[in-house]
């Protein structure tokens, strides 16, 4: 029977952008008709501006933005991490329930001091980081801090890796955007628990359908199924369930 876009809801999506990326043509896209179109229910939202240019309009963009379907997730900039810090602060009082890394477009490194300092401090208010960047690399800065965080980047490839590492650290958990070989999610499953998967899709700068339809057709029971299409995201953000 081919897949219908209805027979599976995301009652969270981890990955949401609101803004546009300096560098792509084109109008940005409607961040709330891409969710409604790939039946998106609620969205973790963080602003490219706060990313790309100034981080305190950017996050008060992505607050701003804040409704019954999207719910608002900090950006810091790495490139300056005293101001960082404050950023975590004024955000912690705002209501934020997660910081998003974007260490690909500031041009971070996984050892540079910055992270390892961001990720302390998130961890020391009890936020959730959720972060781009090669898995294989950017595990390090989180390591040994009882650190909650959602790997927005793993690819299949570099699964093991993402495997092996998590087993030292039980709250590493991992995007499943680019987990679209005919095993992945199962893999994690069976190796680590589907606690471990967290449905993201980039909207609207990536196709949501790819990891949506993997999902539906995934080996996995339908609680667990229903887990990462949100129930996941929602426990790690302290939401109702």
């Amino acid at each position: 029977m081919p897949f219908e876009a209805p027979d599976l809801s995301i009652t969270l999506d981890i990955d949401v952008l609101i803004g546009a990326y300096p560098d792509r043509d084109g109008a940005p896209v409607s961040m709330q008709a891409a969710m409604h179109a790939a039946g998106v229910a609620t969205a973790a939202v963080a602003s490219l501006r706060a990313a790309l240019f100034d981080v305190q309009s950017g996050n008060d963009e992505a607050l701003a933005a804040a409704g019954p379907d999207v719910l608002p997730i900090g950006a810091v900039d790495l490139r300056d991490p005293i101001g960082a810090e404050r950023e975590l602060d004024r955000l912690v009082s705002h209501g934020v329930r997660a910081v998003r890394l974007f260490p690909e477009e500031q041009h971070i490194e996984p050892d540079f001091p910055s992270v390892r300092a961001i990720a302390k401090r998130a961890t020391a208010l009890g936020l959730p980081v959720l972060t781009g960047g090669d898995v294989r690399r950017f595990w390090r800065p989180f390591s040994g801090l009882d650190a909650v965080v959602v790997f927005l980047d793993t690819h299949f490839y570099h699964l093991g890796d993402f495997l092996i590492v998590a087993r030292d650290e039980p709250g590493f958990h991992t995007s499943t955007r680019l987990l679209n070989s005919p095993d992945a999610l199962e893999t994690v499953a069976a190796q680590a628990g589907a606690g471990r998967l967290v449905f993201g899709s980039r909207i609207p700068y990536a196709e949501p359908m790819v990891p949506r339809l993997r999902l539906a057709r995934s080996g996995l029971v339908p609680q667990d199924i229903a887990a990462v299409a949100g129930g996941n995201a929602r426990r790690l953000l302290g939401l109702a369930t």
